[in-house]
């Protein structure tokens, strides 16, 4: 079984940004953010801090992190934790890019 989903354009999503898709999943619809970093890295994160939830979409990417506009609270775009001392993690999907589509894994 094929789980992957074409979710978006690579172009589409910014250098050191995010853009927010919606996707209905288990009869719940969920924000995912996608980041892109600078040496053009993709991430999908639930568009939640763990923190108080605020949208990490609208953060500061850095690197492999992104600042929550919030409260300022760095999460690991890969794993999804908050780097300490702070502690929550964001629930992350996997990703893919082929031939400029970006794909995501929602099992």
């Amino acid at each position: 079984m094929n789980d992957w989903i074409e979710i978006a354009k690579m172009d589409d999503i910014p250098r050191q940004g995010a853009r927010v898709v919606e996707l209905s999943h288990d009869d719940a619809v969920n924000r995912i953010a996608l980041f892109r970093t600078v040496a053009n890295e993709i991430f999908a994160v639930r568009d939640k801090c763990p923190h108080r939830g605020g949208p990490l979409s609208e953060g500061i990417v850095h690197g492999g992190q992104v600042t929550c506009p919030l409260h300022s609270w760095k999460i690991d775009l890969a794993t999804g934790a908050a780097v300490l001392p702070d502690k929550g993690c964001a629930r992350t999907y996997a990703t893919k890019v082929e031939d400029g589509q970006v794909f995501l894994r929602l099992a």
